[in-house]
């Protein structure tokens, strides 16, 4: 890794924040206070200033001699003296009152060095803020692969896409050198951070049994950014999870899509509510003899609901204040279905299920987004002609159950059709708990689909299906800096990822950067 006091460039308004806490470091260490003679924001700045003989007899006397006392003393980094020589002479600012103030009295020694801390931390941050990604070939998604191509990031968006030979990395920024760079892998359908690596029913969170429909639920009170999985994830180049509430129940609750970076769900999450979770067939099928027990009964569960929210939501829009219906969440977020803000993400795997999805869209003028759809090729021209996008079951799920008649093939077939599709880890009831979305992009690449369709479809084309192309997906000036880099062809299974970025975060493999 490099060094933290590597030169680096920042923008103003990180130089004025810097100067500001350059300025309470100096009285922080001691160097503002009329009590001592450095010169310098740290003592080892300036030339120490001599002793005078009383200091020295002092000394002497608590046991310690004038020289060993100076060498205990900390020495700053001559890249921060360097620094800080240049904002002695700055223009003081409002911040120059706040610091006025606080030099009448010194803090504690715990409170000075936890403040150089954050001193450091701070520079480290703006240190690491300005990237340039190399690649022998970089695959922008937004046009033709790129060959000898850099990636400028600064402050967490792409700042330039382009060739080394008409790309210019700035002073200041750190390189990382990759054989191949493709966007941040997008997966499009899973359940992990509700669905957690230890199997146990204490982080199983993705599935609520107590209730047929429940889209109440969201995601966000479940989601567990700490969990191991994400990182498990994200090692393999994944930045981007469609996550939520699985399949198990008529109506399971609500999806999200966050990043597979921060300690905290809001730290992660890129959109709080981004479809409502459905089952069809034997998934959406009530357990020990509870309602739903037929697929008729389903549509006629799911038809009824959707007529109740469709009166809340006219209710609501044209009676006047007194005599609007009280507030219900349930029929609150299926209104937003019905006013097409929010899809339905319907599983369904056999072909009249997919088709009973098709007519509950076309009779309510609805939303809808395929999930697994395993005959979906006995169906394309229907499912064209609706418009309706497709997020494939995994390339290499088992064919058992409903999804006996799965192909190898399914995402070849539907792309030739025309049809939007992306694709997915979706859930495993093993350990680890879920697949990766690379290998069933990689294993479709086998089966079909070319190298750039199969890519696309955990980049740019799920990032289109998930309405989130306008942050990531394609490396193109202005997105979201995150990007995947391997050592060779990502869909090689001797490949490997050397390095992830996430929001301009190296996150993952930082032994290939350079000063």
């Amino acid at each position: 890794m490099n060094s933290l006091f590597t030169p680096f460039s920042i923008n103003n308004r990180q130089l004025a924040k810097v100067v500001v806490i350059l300025r309470l470091c100096r009285l922080m260490c001691g160097g503002a206070s009329p009590h001592r003679k450095a010169s310098g924001y740290f003592r080892g700045c300036a030339p120490r200033q001599g002793r005078s003989p009383n200091q020295q007899s002092q000394a002497r006397t608590e046991g310690r001699s004038p020289t060993a006392h100076q060498a205990a003393e900390p020495q700053a980094h001559p890249h921060f003296c360097k620094l800080s020589n240049n904002f002695v002479n700055s223009s003081d600012s409002d911040d120059t009152k706040t610091i006025t103030t606080m030099k009448s009295s010194r803090l504690p020694y715990q409170t000075r060095a936890l403040f150089l801390l954050f001193f450091l931390t701070t520079l480290a941050s703006y240190a690491s803020a300005q990237i340039a990604v190399r690649g022998e070939t970089v695959h922008t998604m937004s046009g033709t692969p790129i060959t000898d191509g850099i990636v400028l990031i600064r402050d967490g968006k792409i700042e330039r896409v382009g060739a080394a030979s008409s790309v210019q990395i700035p002073n200041g920024y750190r390189t990382i050198n990759a054989k191949v760079v493709t966007p941040g892998l997008i997966d499009a359908h899973t359940v992990v951070g509700l669905s957690g690596y230890l199997n146990q029913p204490n982080d199983q969170d993705q599935l609520e049994r107590s209730s047929a429909m429940q889209p109440e639920l969201r995601a966000i009170d479940a989601y567990n950014a700490r969990e191991k999985l994400i990182g498990y994830l994200r090692s393999f180049g994944v930045t981007t999870l469609h996550t939520g509430h699985g399949t198990g129940s008529l109506i399971s609750g609500q999806t999200m899509i966050v990043k597979t970076h921060g300690d905290t769900v809001e730290a992660a999450v890129v959109m709080p509510v981004a479809m409502l979770a459905v089952s069809m067939g034997n998934n959406g099928l009530g357990q020990a003899g509870k309602s739903p027990g037929t697929s008729a009964k389903i549509m006629s569960m799911l038809r009824a609901e959707l007529i109740r929210a469709s009166e809340y939501n006219q209710k609501q829009t044209t009676a006047k204040a007194d005599a609007r219906p009280t507030r219900d969440l349930r029929l609150e977020i299926l209104s937003q279905v019905i006013k097409r803000e929010m899809p339905l993400l319907i599983t369904a795997h056999r072909a009249r299920d997919i088709a009973s999805a098709l007519r509950l869209a076309k009779e309510f003028n609805i939303r809808i987004v395929l999930d697994g759809a395993a005959e979906s090729y006995l169906l394309t021209n229907e499912i064209k002609a609706a418009g309706v996008p497709v997020i494939v079951h995994p390339t290499m799920f088992r064919a058992s159950g409903e999804a006996e008649n799965l192909s190898m093939e399914t995402a070849a077939t539907l792309k030739r059709a025309g049809i939007p599709i992306a694709l997915q880890s979706g859930f495993e009831g093993y350990v680890p708990k879920t697949r990766v979305v690379l290998f069933e992009a990689a294993a479709a690449a086998a089966n079909g689909l070319s190298f750039q369709d199969a890519l696309a479809t955990i980049t740019i084309d799920a990032a289109r299906l998930l309405g989130i192309q306008n942050r990531v997906g394609s490396l193109e000036a202005g997105k979201d800096a995150d990007v995947a880099m391997f050592d060779g062809d990502p869909f090689e299974y001797t490949s490997h990822v050397t390095g992830v970025i996430v929001g301009g975060q190296v996150t993952d493999g930082e032994s290939q950067q350079t000063p």
